[in-house]
């Protein structure tokens, strides 16, 4: 990882942080995902860290659908595999480590959830031009940043980013101690 992007990118070593009942007080993922997620459905975690997301989309996606859990650090996925084996989410949670520079996932997706982990990509657009090569004709995606690391006018130069790389706005769901947008690829009528 160069020193650049290891300087953006919240290591390992503090992903305690990220996953714990604390957490999920404020930020329950079944209450946050569920009017976006069904079951049958291919999701991306992007970004997923040691799997606070994961593991609930997992159950909600069922036995018929999968969770691409992929994340730039080995160490995260490693803490994820450890909590799903010997689990029915071992089954429909496939572990994805990206390039530093690319996801690298070429399976067609129905949703896309990208928490907290925006901010720490240095080349949006190429990323946002990757995600939207992915995505089915009607998935989704869901951006949430944190507001504590990501001001309001960075929030909406993210945004514009992504309008100009084809996608449209259709929801801004709340999110506590964030900042979310919920987006899919602009339709032209033709």
């Amino acid at each position: 990882m160069n020193e650049e992007l290891h300087s953006r990118v919240c290591p390992a070593e503090l992903s305690g942080s990220l996953d714990n009942s604390f957490r999920r007080i404020f930020q329950n993922p079944v209450k946050i995902l569920k009017p976006f997620i069904e079951k049958g459905m291919t999701v991306l975690d992007l970004g997923c860290g040691p799997g606070f997301f994961s593991i609930d989309i997992s159950k909600m996606v069922t036995s018929s659908g999968k969770v691409i859990s992929a994340d730039l650090q080995e160490k995260m996925l490693e803490r994820i595999n450890r909590k799903i084996t010997g689990t029915d989410s071992e089954k429909i949670i496939e572990l994805h480590k990206c390039e530093t520079d690319k996801v690298g996932v070429t399976e067609k997706v129905d949703f896309v959830l990208a928490f907290w982990m925006i901010h720490e990509v240095p080349d949006k657009q190429k990323l946002f031009i990757e995600l939207k090569s992915i995505l089915k004709s009607a998935a989704k995606i869901l951006i949430v940043e944190p507001k504590f690391h990501v001001k309001k006018d960075e929030f909406e130069n993210m945004i514009k980013i992504l309008e100009k790389t084809g996608f449209e706005i259709i929801g801004r769901p709340g999110v506590s101690i964030s900042r979310a947008v919920l987006l899919s690829v602009r339709s032209f009528a033709g």
